[in-house]
């Protein structure tokens, strides 16, 4: 076991190079001109040539690139082309903003999308499965912007029962119960759709699994209701949780993203934004790399925990 978890642990140095090399060159084949688009046009020629030596942008792309990862192991990414300060500066702590609000739209995406699934699934082909369905198919199709607009409408305008964004309060002292007060609503719209999918992969895994013919025979001995659904049922579910919670993770990253921006929240997202705006390359290029490798790493966090809960890999099988 122990050894499959390094052999993946190596497999990320050439899957992180070959992100790098996409994130840079990418950026790099745009069409701004980082330099003029960042310095006051009334500046000469010469002056701006100076500038650009002084960033090593008149230096070949390879070269560049070099650079730049050296910068990233070295510095945290260089020097902000607009804001004239580290890029560690700038994207990390943005970053940790942005774990937060990923954390807690993934722990709402978990809890309300199994629970929603679960009901579901015990309930197959009743109202309460088809309202739930209905619910589903809705909000599977609501652009999120558009969610969280709605739910600072209802939560902060009509309601007054959050704030309509932020991250603490300017007029309070701040503190934990602030943060998780700011958390809810934005937490809620960057989960929807990751949420919803992962209530439909579990109501399939419960309607599967209790259909089975190993749950008739435990109904069938005595087993109460409850002990088959918590003891028998939820154990089969959980792979499949654990699978489709990785597999969400890109959702829930793009949703975060969107929802940055519509809550205020001073996030990777806004971050970015302002970067991309502001042709702001060694930014924009920290910025996404964070993101990618946060994504692999979820990745990899998911097979460790699929192969714990594999029976023959747990015990040293094949």
């Amino acid at each position: 076991m122990a050894r499959r978890i390094l052999w993946r642990l190596a497999g990320l140095v050439p899957l992180l190079f070959v992100i790098s090399l996409l994130v840079f060159f990418i950026a790099q084949a745009g069409p701004a001109d980082p330099v003029k688009d960042v310095l006051s046009q009334k500046m000469s020629p010469e002056q701006i040539q100076q500038i650009r030596e002084a960033y090593g942008l008149d230096r070949p792309a390879w070269q560049q690139y070099l650079s730049w990862v050296g910068d990233m192991v070295t510095h945290g990414g260089g020097i902000s082309l607009s804001l004239r300060s580290p890029v560690s500066g700038i994207v990390f702590p943005a970053f940790v903003n942005t774990l937060i609000l990923g954390a807690a739209a993934t722990v709402v995406t978990v809890v309300l999308g199994v629970a929603i699934g679960f009901v579901s699934g015990i309930r197959h082909g009743r109202l309460t499965d088809r309202v739930v369905m209905l619910f589903v198919q809705v909000g599977s199709n609501l652009p999120i912007y558009w969610f969280g607009l709605v739910i600072i409408w209802l939560t902060a305008v009509q309601w007054k029962v959050l704030p309509p964004g932020g991250m603490h309060d300017l007029r309070g002292g701040g503190g934990a119960g602030d943060l998780l007060l700011h958390l809810i609503a934005p937490a809620f719209a960057a989960s929807l759709v990751s949420m919803l999918i992962i209530a439909r992969f579990v109501r399939a895994a419960v309607i599967e699994s209790d259909g089975s013919d190993y749950i008739r025979t435990y109904r069938s001995q005595g087993f109460g209701r409850a002990a088959v659904l918590g003891k028998h049922i939820g154990r089969n579910i959980l792979s499949p949780i654990v699978n489709t919670t990785g597999l969400t993770i890109g959702s829930v990253i793009t949703g975060v993203v969107f929802v940055e921006t519509i809550f205020s929240w001073p996030g990777i997202g806004s971050v970015l934004l302002n970067a991309i705006a502001g042709s702001d390359y060694p930014v924009i290029q920290s910025g996404i790399l964070l993101v990618a490798a946060t994504f692999v790493g979820v990745n990899l966090i998911t097979d460790v925990l699929l192969d714990l809960l594999n029976p023959r890999l747990r015990h040293g099988g094949a």
